[in-house]
């Protein structure tokens, strides 16, 4: 096996919306699904290109309801090239007598690969070799090279590329009741060997322009013949084969829109791109370069060609979707990456499964994400006064401008009812934020970040979440009321009109949590800051000293020695597992019994757990003493065992976090959630989730579970802190972070580590493996010997 590639053999329809979505390519700011270039849109393909940050927003009528939702757009078709012999049709996968299929993923070179060989009805044999990428040099241009070889026959080829804007968002079959017709004012043209298409988004006003030159290496008889419509621009051609000779076909295409910099308009930089973009040969030379750089900082090796070449995988498509040029955008992170319309393309919280990543390898990428927040501060600050709270209430699910774009029904396709949605009450979003802001803080030292973007919105946030929290005169806590937490399962009390559960144990702990920090944030930066922040914002001592008080006073609920997800958690019933087990999706499981998760202690996914994935122990036994609940030395081990056997994993994040929680107690346990999640899209182990897109926090954490977890790796004020106890199947591990502006290599096995710093960053770099502290100047390396298991 190549740990470098992804390869399929053979033309499987079943399996085609699964390899396209796993061998989609993308720069960072758009990428195109692998699709076959000859198909269109049917049950079998799925062809789509989506850029980073390009929404539009249409209404539809919804159990007599009229929904709104914002939609990433899937935008005009650029591959389309097919091809057909003499006296017959266009070429089709699903008709063609294939002789051999072959579609390979390049993942250090980022190219898509494939072969056809096929023979036709008048026993003509033909084999075609494509490659195609998407720069990563140039964000701007895509290419698609197709060498035709007709091997026993010589005489005339057709060919045919286009530029297809018949598109629409129909990936999602749930979401094809609602309207996807995101696009207007279709345009075409030709401008010399260009050709052009131009579109509008319908409601946000988006220009999106594709241009695209053909180029082949021999003349085609007579000239092209051009085909256009307001909506399809096609390049027809015939070309002369002779025996053995292949002839190539390249078509070099450039996106642009009018949300992109430096441009006079979107028309005239499309033209402009494609006229000079280079040959394929340099084109291909500048993009493999560019992966070379980023594949030299995100180098994560281990043992193994199979895990290694998954641990690429995951790496290739969180980069293909959050790459340096997406630094320089206003984007955030979309949960299925920009590989499908799941989810709409909109940012939940699962960034904070991704930064962790990005901080110690790509700095300015977690920071560009976070900035995408810091813009969008005003409509949160917006929410949370509408919602009668001070602060920033950011949305569970977001897009282009920072609106909670939270969907409020739900389709449940084992019923086919459409239910009430209350996810929008998960405010655990903004804690999700505030952490990554201080990782962030924590890895790079970067002192400007947090006295700019950083504190203010651990300070904002931090200040939705003291309002959120009202004191309970008869008990003398703080309490926060009517939220949901990660588990989506529990969204309510049984037969409780009203939605929104009281005390979620997870929502209430990192609030204490960000109370803290938000305090040692103003603490940290220079004083003139922290008196311009001060006032910028209105803070006064009263209320930073509210949440001291709050600290001190935060409910959580305990039972049988176990943290309770939320009030009155331990009244729900057991859920029969036996019945239910391996079913992923309890919640239309059960509502197409009439029933409801809301009975049960049964969770989608992580929620109590989620503190052990983000606070260390240690951390979490100081916030719990400082509330006043001293836990006794079987609370963690009971809490973890309780949850674990109560959550059915609804969610591929889960087992990530469990694999997290496992790490210490139970290697093979964790192991086993380890590899499930890293291959839980190569198997689309939620059984047609994929190819609707890749579920990007659960690729992402995976590869933090491997640098951070099992290398117990802690950004910490005295330095950079590691305890690494490795699975044994993993047996070596190799990798690249940057801590503090300094460049570390960090080699360990099972009975040692070694730690190189690059000639960069600070004069010197505290760093401690199992409590032994080391200060390792530029270019030092040092190497310590770990316990004995």
């Amino acid at each position: 096996m190549n740990p470098w590639s992804l390869v399929y053999e053979g033309f499987d329809p079943a399996r085609e919306g699964l390899r396209e979505a796993l061998c989609t390519l993308g720069n960072g700011r758009f990428a195109t699904r692998g699709a076959a270039p000859e198909a269109v849109a049917d049950e079998v393909h799925y062809p789509g290109t989506y850029v980073a940050g390009c929404y539009d927003r249409l209404t539809s009528t919804v159990a007599d309801h009229e929904v709104t939702n914002e939609d990433m757009v899937n935008l005009p078709n650029w591959l389309p090239l097919t091809f057909a012999m003499p006296d017959s049709g266009w070429f089709s996968l699903g008709t063609a007598d294939l002789l051999r299929y072959q579609q390979e993923l390049d993942m250090r070179h980022g190219v898509l690969h494939r072969l056809i060989r096929f023979r036709d009805a008048g026993g003509r044999i033909t084999s075609v070799r494509q490659r195609r990428l998407i720069s990563m040099a140039d964000p701007y241009l895509a290419a698609l090279e197709t060498a035709f070889t007709a091997e026993n026959w010589s005489g005339p080829l057709r060919v045919r590329s286009s530029l297809d804007g018949r598109v629409a968002n129909t990936g999602v079959a749930r979401y094809r009741d609602l309207r996807g017709d995101h696009l207007t004012q279709h345009a075409t043209g030709v401008q010399g060997p260009l050709a052009w298409l131009r579109v509008c988004t319908r409601s946000s006003g988006i220009e999106v322009v594709l241009a695209a030159r053909v180029d082949t290496s021999s003349d085609s008889e007579g000239p092209a013949e051009i085909g256009r419509h307001d909506d399809l621009i096609a390049d027809t051609r015939v070309l002369r084969l002779e025996r053995g000779r292949p002839v190539t076909v390249t078509k070099t295409v450039a996106l642009t829109t009018s949300r992109d910099l430096t441009i006079a308009d979107a028309s005239s930089s499309a033209l402009r791109r494609a006229e000079l973009a280079p040959g394929f040969a340099e084109l291909l030379e500048q993009h493999e370069i560019a992966w070379h750089d980023l594949w030299e900082r995100a180098r994560l090796e281990v043992a193994g060609p199979r895990i290694q070449r998954d641990i690429r995988l995951n790496t290739f498509h969180l980069l293909q979707t959050l790459s340096p040029h997406t630094a320089d955008l206003d984007v955030g992170v979309p949960a299925r990456g920009l590989h499908g319309e799941a989810y709409r393309g909109h940012v939940f919280w699962d960034e904070i499964f991704v930064l962790p990543w990005l901080t110690l390898r790509f700095p300015e990428i977690a920071r560009g994400v976070l900035r995408y927040r810091l813009r969008r501060l005003p409509e949160a600050r917006a929410a949370a006064r509408a919602a009668g709270f001070r602060g920033a209430m950011f949305p569970w699910q977001s897009g282009s401008d920072g609106r909670d774009e939270t969907q409020r029904f739900h389709l449940n396709p084992r019923s086919g009812r459409w239910t009430p949605d209350h996810s929008h009450l998960q405010r655990h979003v903004g804690l999700a934020i505030a952490y990554n802001a201080w990782q962030h803080y924590a890895i790079t030292g970067d002192m400007e970040f947090l006295a700019g973007t950083g504190a203010c919105l651990l300070a904002e946030i931090a200040r939705f979440f003291a309002s959120l929290a009202r004191l309970n005169p008869v008990s003398g806590r703080y309490e926060i009321q009517g939220v949901m937490g990660p588990d989506e399962y529990h969204d309510g009390y049984p037969g409780v009109s009203s939605p929104g559960l009281d005390n979620n144990a997870y929502t209430n702990i990192m609030t204490v949590w960000l109370l803290l920090r938000a305090r040692q944030a103003l603490d940290l930066i220079p004083r003139r800051a922290r008196e311009d922040l001060r006032h910028r914002l209105g803070l006064v001592d009263a209320e930073t000293e509210r949440w001291d008080e709050i600290t001190r006073r935060m409910r959580v609920d305990f039972h049988d020695e176990v943290i309770s997800q939320f009030t009155g958690y331990a009244r729900l019933a057991e859920l029969d597992w036996k019945r239910y087990r391996g079913v992923r999706r309890l919640d239309r499981a059960l509502e197409a019994e009439g029933d409801n998760p809301n009975r049960y202690q049964a969770s989608k996914q992580a929620d109590v757990l989620m503190l052990f994935y983000l606070l260390t122990a240690r951390e979490l036994r100081q916030i719990l003493d400082r509330l006043g609940y001293p836990t006794g030395p079987d609370t963690i081990r009971r809490t973890i065992r309780h949850y674990l056997a109560r959550t059915c994993h609804g969610s591929t994040l889960s087992a990530v976090v469990h694999a997290w929680v496992l790490a210490r107690s139970d290697r093979a346990g964790s192991w086993q959630f380890f590899t499930e999640t890293l291959t839980g899209d190569l198997t689309d182990v939620q059984g047609g989730t994929t190819p609707e897109g890749v579920h990007l926090g659960a690729m992402a954490g995976t590869l933090d579970l491997v640098q951070r977890c099992y290398l117990d790796l802690e950004a910490r004020h005295d330095g950079l802190h590691l305890s690494p106890v490795l699975p044994e199947h993993l047996t070596t591990l190799s990798l690249c972070v940057r801590y503090r502006g300094a460049e570390l290599a960090i080699d360990a096995d099972p009975t040692r580590v070694r730690i190189a710093r690059a000639d960069d960053g600070p004069p010197t770099l505290e760093v401690a493996v199992h409590g032994h502290h080391a200060r390792l100047r530029r270019g030092d390396s040092r190497t310590f010997a770990l316990p004995e298991r």
